[in-house]
């Protein structure tokens, strides 16, 4: 039995090797867990290495991160949180990047797009894969 579909869109995500590479601090975290669980002698320290599931967590949300343009809605995914944002409320894209709207209520908001961030010692494909990727939500915002 097949699940709920998702609505049509564009996904936009960085370089397969820059998704694994975002998978890292939550693995590095989770490893350390790992190492300090197996070492844990009281109930307190096996529960401090339970904070593995969390490091799980953030290492999947890492590799998931990147931006879906649905055609009313903008899906923008992230270390911590998934915003969804109606189309109608964006009002532009930033160079961090980061997306601009305006809330319901009229206060004016952003939300980084932490996939398309640059680092400093990127490569110049990987640099140019996330302009690409911000160009391309540009394009999207623009096309109303």
């Amino acid at each position: 039995m097949a699940g709920p579909r998702r609505p049509a869109g564009t996904e936009l995500v960085p370089a397969p090797v820059n998704r694994v590479a975002d998978t890292v601090p939550g693995l590095a975290a989770g490893l350390g867990c790992v190492a300090y669980g197996a070492g844990a002698g009281t109930g307190w320290e096996r529960a401090a290495a339970a904070v593995l599931l969390g490091c799980a967590a953030l290492a999947l949300r890492g590799y998931r991160a990147g931006v879906r343009c649905e055609a009313e809605r903008l899906v923008v995914r992230g270390y911590l949180w998934t915003r969804v944002i109606p189309r109608a409320a964006v009002t532009g894209v930033t160079d961090l990047p980061a997306v601009r709207w305006t809330s319901p209520g009229g206060r004016r908001r952003w939300t980084p797009v932490t996939a398309f961030a640059a680092a400093s010692g990127e490569i110049g494909a990987t640099r140019a894969r996330k302009r690409e990727g911000t160009a391309r939500l540009r394009r999207w915002v623009a096309r109303r």
